[in-house]
């Protein structure tokens, strides 16, 4: 050892944790405290460390690859080095080289880093990530104050609004909403925000090209410690506009289908309406021309001007009824939004017999309705329902046929309205068919599900789904005749939905 260098194994150094190193300028080991042997022991895999009888272990794996250069630099600019890193068996070092000029020496003063460099990588790659994902995503992300000023946005509010984020900073929220949307919407989120702490709102937005645009934002408060009071508010805002338009495509495509579908069932009971129409019509002929032979003989026979007045008003009632008869047609064939109004459900169930009379007399088939002298009322769309009750009596009638063993025989179905002891009101359709396991009845509500040879399988899915959109449901269940009955159930008026709007119900298809 130089007998200039300061001795590393005595006085405060021997004492200090730190590993600590003295090395002359061609970075050789001159000296070292006890911190420093200890690391370096430890390490060495020589058999004559551990009883120390062998030389001492080197420490230069420890040092940085660069060690050299550092301490020729150190001391030709007469500088201290610091941070240092040296890696060693998964282990980080930051090494501190002070110079002593006088001596030609340097300390090295090593600090083992591992932890700390490891947190501020990991601390790097998640700022990394979450600027790549926030750069990038689609979705614009935001924060607000309570009152929805912007805090700050992604860079997505160029895409999604036409805005930069600083030029969304400080902006109310309000002043991207059409005029007259942004209370409803605004109200609503809020005062979910501060309830539930959680909010997702759809609402209109309008672009800084002037274009409206769809959007669905869910929003997330972030509430003050101890007060909770929301402090800020975290929105992730995602354009819908595309869907929207798929969506409203896809109820006018449903729409159209469900004006083809009455078509074609209209088609198919263009006999029963055929014969509804005859018989007015023929009365208005043979009243009309009683009146005619009457009017004739009146200059001799003045008693028949009366039958005259007779006639004409009995081809005015009958005028009326073809004329009601055409204006059911109409209603059931119209096209357009679906409305609700409040229906007596007597007055429907009478029309559907109606409409489904010639059809049952042709098969030998009587409808018997049972109807309550109070007729229940529901809110629904009357066409919708209509169609509905004519899939149910329809199918129960082609029921009868099918199981019937004599041709000539007849049979019978049964149209009921009633309300059960919970105050739902409840629309039966019952058959004396062949009816159907438990099996098949769990299958004859799904779409394209039938067991006759022309039946597309629809019918039932429909119809359901219809139900469903009144906030009812419809079910069948095995009948005491040995058929089936299908009942549409309805809940209490206190509790029925009202007809949503065509962006939510379902359509007839």
């Amino acid at each position: 050892m130089n007998a200039n260098c300061f001795d590393l194994s005595m006085g405060f150094a021997a004492t200090d944790p730190q590993p600590l190193l003295i090395v002359d300028h061609k970075s050789r080991t001159l000296s070292m405290n006890p911190a420093m042997k200890n690391l370096a022991e430890a390490d060495d895999e020589s058999p004559n460390t551990a009883d120390h009888s062998g030389p001492i272990a080197d420490p230069r794996r420890f040092l940085p690859v660069n060690v050299e250069e550092l301490v020729r630099a150190c001391l030709n600019q007469q500088r201290p080095v610091d941070n240092a890193e040296a890696r060693y068996k998964g282990q980080i070092y930051l090494w501190a080289l002070v110079p002593d000029v006088a001596q030609n020496q340097v300390l090295l003063k090593c600090r083992d880093a591992t932890r700390e460099l490891e947190l501020q990588e990991q601390a790097v790659r998640s700022n990394r990530l979450y600027r790549l994902i926030t750069e990038n995503t689609t979705d614009l992300i935001s924060r607000h104050a309570p009152d929805g000023r912007f805090i700050d946005a992604t860079p997505a509010s160029w895409r999604l609004l036409g805005y930069w984020p600083e030029d969304l900073r400080g902006r109310l929220l309000e002043d991207l909403f059409p005029s007259g949307q942004p209370q409803k919407h605004l109200i609503e989120a809020r005062n979910r925000l501060s309830e539930d702490g959680y909010a997702i709102v759809t609402a209109q937005i309008v672009h800084r090209d002037g274009t409206p645009r769809w959007f669905e934002i869910a929003s997330r408060a972030i509430r003050e410690t101890y007060t909770g009071a929301v402090v800020e508010v975290i929105s992730v805002s995602r354009d819908i506009s595309a869907r929207v338009a798929s969506e409203e495509n896809n109820r006018r495509l449903a729409n159209e289908l469900a004006h083809t579908a009455r078509l074609a069932t209209l088609g198919e009971l263009a006999s029963s309406i055929a014969h509804e129409m005859n018989q007015p019509l023929a009365s208005i002929v043979n009243f009309a021309s009683a009146s005619q032979r009457f009017l004739k003989t009146a200059d001799t026979q003045p008693s028949n001007l009366t039958r005259v007045g007779d006639g004409l008003t009995k081809v005015i009632h009958h005028a009326n009824r073809a004329s009601e008869v055409i204006r059911r047609l109409r209603a059931f064939l119209r096209k357009g939004r679906k409305r609700s109004e409040l229906l007596v459900l007597n007055q429907l169930a009478s029309n559907v017999a109606l409409l489904c009379q010639w059809e049952a007399d042709k098969h030998r088939v009587s409808v018997v309705c049972r109807l309550p002298e109070s007729s229940p009322n529901l809110t629904a769309d009357p066409v919708l329902l209509e169609q509905v009750l004519i899939n149910l009596v329809r199918n129960a009638i082609e029921a009868n046929v099918e199981a019937r063993v004599d041709a000539s025989s007849a049979s019978a179905i049964t149209l009921t309205i009633r309300v059960n002891d919970l105050g739902e009101t409840l629309v039966e359709v019952t058959d004396q068919g062949p009816g159907l396991n438990a099996d098949g009845i769990r299958q004859m509500f799904q779409p394209f599900y039938t067991s006759k040879p022309e039946g597309l399988g629809l019918g039932l899915s429909m119809s359901r789904s219809i139900v469903e959109g009144f906030g009812g449901f419809l079910d069948a269940y095995p009948a005491p005749t040995g058929g089936l009955t299908l009942v549409c159930r309805f809940p209490p008026p206190a509790c029925q939905k009202s007809i949503m709007s065509p962006r939510e119900a379902p359509n007839c298809q």
